[in-house]
């Protein structure tokens, strides 16, 4: 009864079970189908994209096929090119070598004579150590015999040891310098003198005296009144296209331009000429001349400008600093030329650096614009030293060429040795005789001061300035210097003129010590 009943409950509940796991079996199968057909259709949409693949593949090799083609023929010219370019290039590095074996050679000279200096240094050295080591000597001598004097105390003692000390110093001080200074007779000397000789034999520069004149002759008497025309009309049309001063004094037949441009003075002088060669002067014709007056002074200009470099092989000059080197043929200092001044100075800087192995390219290029700045000083303010070095460095000169000019007065400090070189050559240049003029008042003021800077050094009895001041002659008192404190007076006066006098050029000082003795026979 039990089992019946509980058959009838489990009857429902089989049926279902087996209903359930039909369908589960039916769902397996269909999802199994679902799954192979994904998989076929991934499988074909696989080798689809592998079929793309390999025909891109394939397109991608013959593109890249192409561009190796291409890109072997561009070597190919490359290649040419650069053969060509090798060839021009070993060219150069043969003709550069033999410089280099050129400049190799002069160095093996030069280092042979510096390991010989330096042997000369050592053997010094040597005698300073066995000098200071007599001194020590000496010292500890002094010593012991001030020890054995009673009658010294310690702070006599000490001040006789000092005393004594100072003399030997003194003398030994005394001793060296003249040991440098025949060293330096010796060696440096010549040296200096053999490569300055040897630049102004290379360069003999014709030195002509020039000065700017504002000084016009007319013919007549007649003319001076045209030019100044109905109620002065032209004259003030002159004056206002030249931006200069016209003096019309009492001087027969003369007229004076003033001003302080001398292109405008050069520009004015040249209107006047034409127009009194001309004859029509009124404002109009001079309106006319001046415009073409100005082209042609501005055409001479650019042309002294270029024949200056043409004549000192220099190239890569900015087109503007052209007209400026020009401008400078019609400045002088001291009466002379400065254009022509520092074409000399170019030549003598260049030759001076090949001897020294300095590149004279460079040298040149300092020594013509070493004084561009004097064509500007009227309208910026400031030394001409800086003005030309700033006008340089605005236009792209190398640094080596505006420091150094910069620095040929001292201006400005630098390590150039351009700089150095530019002042030697300069001072070389000015020294000419005949190439700068002064007045009387001015030397006498200099030969003056020369004397008063030497003669207010202790020791000093007498001096003068002789040989139109390029020696200063000094007595001193036999009774208060040395013969070896002599010495060092004579340096003591050239450092001084050196810092506190205006030096163009050598300076020679000569102290004398002279001692006389006077007996009487009765």
């Amino acid at each position: 009864m039990i089992w019946a009943q509980l058959s009838q409950w489990l009857a429902p509940i089989f049926v279902v079970l087996l209903g359930m796991l039909a369908g589960y079996v039916l769902h397996a199968v269909f999802l199994r189908a679902q799954l192979a057909r994904e998989v076929r259709e991934t499988r074909e949409r696989v080798e689809a994209a592998r079929r793309e693949a390999d025909l891109l593949l394939r397109d991608a090799q013959l593109r890249a096929r192409e561009e190796i083609v291409r890109a072997l023929e561009a070597f190919e010219r490359e290649h040419a090119d650069r053969r060509r370019h090798l060839a021009a290039a070993e060219e150069r590095l043969a003709q550069q070598q033999i410089e280099i074996d050129r400049r190799a050679t002069m160095l093996e000279q030069r280092t042979g004579m510096l390991d010989r200096r330096e042997e000369e240094l050592d053997h010094r050295a040597q005698q300073c150590e066995a000098e200071l080591r007599r001194v020590a000597e000496l010292r500890a001598e002094a010593e012991r015999r001030l020890a054995e004097i009673a009658r010294y105390s310690r702070d006599e003692a000490r001040i006789a040891l000092l005393m004594q000390l100072e003399r030997e110093l003194e003398a030994e001080r005394a001793e060296a310098i003249r040991r440098h200074l025949d060293l330096i007779a010796r060696t440096v000397e010549p040296r200096a003198r053999d490569l300055l000789t040897q630049a102004l034999e290379r360069y003999a520069a014709e030195q002509v005296n020039h000065t700017t004149t504002a000084t016009i002759t007319l013919p007549d008497e007649e003319m001076k009144g045209r030019i100044i025309g109905r109620e002065g009309r032209n004259i003030r049309s002159l004056e206002t296209e030249t931006g200069c001063t016209f003096i019309i004094d009492e001087a027969p037949r003369t007229i004076v331009i003033s001003t302080f441009d001398p292109v405008r003075r050069e520009i004015a002088r040249r209107i006047v000429e034409e127009l009194v060669a001309d004859g029509r002067i009124h404002p109009a014709r001079i309106e006319e001349v001046a415009a073409k007056v100005r082209g042609e002074v501005a055409d001479l200009i650019r042309k002294a400008g270029e024949a200056a470099l043409e004549e000192l092989q220099i190239t890569g000059v900015h087109p503007d600093l052209i007209p400026v080197i020009g401008t400078l043929q019609f400045r002088t200092s001291y009466s002379q030329n400065v254009l022509r001044h520092s074409i000399e100075m170019a030549h003598l800087m260049g030759m001076l650096a090949a001897e020294l192995g300095l590149d004279p390219a460079i040298a040149r290029r300092v020594g013509l614009f070493h004084d561009i700045g004097k064509a500007l000083t009227h309208k910026v303010e400031g030394p001409h030293a800086t003005i030309g070095a700033d006008l340089l460095r605005a236009h792209g000169e190398p640094p080596e060429v505006w420091e150094a000019v910069a620095a040929h007065h001292h201006d400005s400090p630098t390590t150039h040795t351009y700089a150095a070189l530019a002042a030697a050559a300069d001072a070389i240049t000015a020294a000419r005789p005949g190439a700068r003029s002064e007045s009387t008042e001015a030397f006498l003021r200099r030969m003056a001061r020369l004397e008063e800077i030497a003669g207010g050094i202790a020791g000093v009895r007498q001096c003068y300035a002789v040989h139109a001041g390029r020696e200063i002659r000094v007595f001193v008192d036999p009774g208060q210097v040395s013969d070896d404190q002599a010495l060092i007076l004579a340096r003591d006066v050239a450092r001084r003129l050196r810092a506190e006098a205006s030096v163009v050029g050598q300076l020679k000082v000569t102290v004398i010590r002279e001692t006389r003795c006077v007996e009487y026979v009765h």
